[in-house]
């Protein structure tokens, strides 16, 4: 894609804005194509629970817990006009630097113009793909979320539009190597879960307003997991 296919829409697209949609588009087919060669080949299986949401967001931060390697992959498949924030060293690695550069992903690198770049993009009509435990968690280990989801969602007033993943059985996930085949079809279940509106927390100091969306959007997930884990 960084050498043959998103060098073409520079030519195409003289509006840089347009042209970073456009790429980010052309990842969003792609890793749909992704997602299902994997299914034909039968390595992976994906189930899905209202997302049709998904397709008509805009400008909503999409939340996720983050059980597996290709959590972001799914999710990108699954809106086409994502937008999210990926470490520095992605920027300088030979093969997703091209995609980044021509995508315009929000890089992590600028932490001080970072949430100002973010609600640009989310006022843009983009929506913003951020796993608030910041990796993988590994199987069996409660939910840890960083500040940084809620320290942006109140400063851009943008609400959490919040997606359950569950991985069965575990594989991919934080300690396994990506080469350990699991004995069957992976499968990745993803239910849409309600928006969650964050107006309530805007009236309070920023600092406590943040570790108190911080500790209910995780509490929230924890228990929806809960209950995910004593059905099965």
């Amino acid at each position: 894609m960084a050498l043959f296919w998103l060098p073409l829409y520079r030519i195409k697209y003289q509006d840089e804005e347009t042209r970073k949609k456009a790429c980010r588009y052309a990842v969003h087919l792609t890793f749909k194509y992704f997602i299902w060669l994997m299914y034909c080949v039968g390595v992976t299986k994906v189930t899905t629970n209202k997302i049709d949401k998904l397709s008509k967001l805009k400008g909503k931060i999409v939340i996720a817990n983050h059980p597996s390697l290709i959590d972001v992959v799914v999710l990108i498949s699954l809106i086409p006009n994502a937008n999210c924030v990926v470490k520095q060293s992605l920027s300088k690695n030979i093969f997703t630097r091209g995609i980044l550069k021509n995508t315009g992903y929000l890089n992590n690198a600028q932490a001080q113009d970072l949430i100002a770049d973010c609600g640009d993009s989310l006022r843009q009509g983009s929506n913003l793909i951020i796993f608030p435990e910041g990796t993988r968690t590994k199987p069996g280990s409660p939910l840890s979320f960083q500040r940084g989801a809620a320290n942006l969602a109140l400063r851009t007033g943008a609400n959490f539009q919040r997606v359950l993943i569950q991985v069965s059985p575990p594989a991919l996930t934080k300690g396994w190597p990506w080469y350990r085949i699991p004995p069957r079809q992976i499968h990745l279940e993803l239910t849409v879960l309600e928006e969650f509106d964050i107006s309530p927390y805007l009236q309070d100091n920023i600092s406590l307003s943040v570790r108190k969306l911080t500790r209910d959007i995780q509490k929230k997930f924890s228990d929806e997991l809960a209950r995910f884990d004593s059905a099965l």
